[in-house]
């Protein structure tokens, strides 16, 4: 990925409304990466520096430039209001009417959700992951099972005997 994403940076180097960079986030950048929620690497993060999302597209160079072509433009928002449609404008201005503290307040919570949510998820994945291991390990003792009754020594004489009754015909 590094090669392609290389040749994104030189692409965009000097774009007026885009930004496509590194970080390093074992070092100078470990603040940066714990703000934006970076937790494995490589994290591909895109979007207003306030704001950003995740990137669940393709690694490849061809990939990479067809988001970056699409997405990386200026998008709605309180700096560019005059992209935005008539219902984005409503919601902007009424969220800057209720000001920082109430606004802090919705944003600790919608952040709160989504913890609940991701940590709802790993929880039901852990159990179905040991549920897993427990079928798994259940059909395996199973398969010894039956192969430790004699279904080799079946199968064997089974060739056996078709060997002998071909042999008398």
């Amino acid at each position: 990925m590094k090669p392609a994403w290389d040749s994104l940076m030189t692409e965009y180097a000097g774009h007026a409304s885009a930004l496509v960079a590194d970080v390093d986030c074992t070092a100078d950048g470990k603040d940066l990466c714990s703000v934006h929620g970076v937790q494995g690497f490589p994290t591909i993060k895109w979007g207003s520096p306030d704001a950003m999302e995740d990137y669940e597209g393709g690694r490849d160079l061809e990939s990479l430039t067809a988001f970056a072509a699409e997405n990386l433009k200026p998008v709605c928002g309180p700096e560019n209001i005059d992209l935005c449609d008539d219902d984005k404008k409503a919601l902007i201005k009424q969220l800057q009417s209720e000001g920082v503290a109430k606004l802090t307040g919705k944003i600790a919570e919608k952040t709160t959700e989504l913890e609940t949510a991701e940590s709802d998820f790993e929880a039901a994945v852990e159990k179905l992951q040991a549920e897993y291991e427990a079928l798994s390990e259940a059909k395996d003792a199973k398969a010894k099972e039956i192969k430790d009754s004699g279904l080799g020594l079946m199968k064997a004489v089974l060739a056996s005997l078709s060997k002998a009754e071909s042999a008398e015909l």
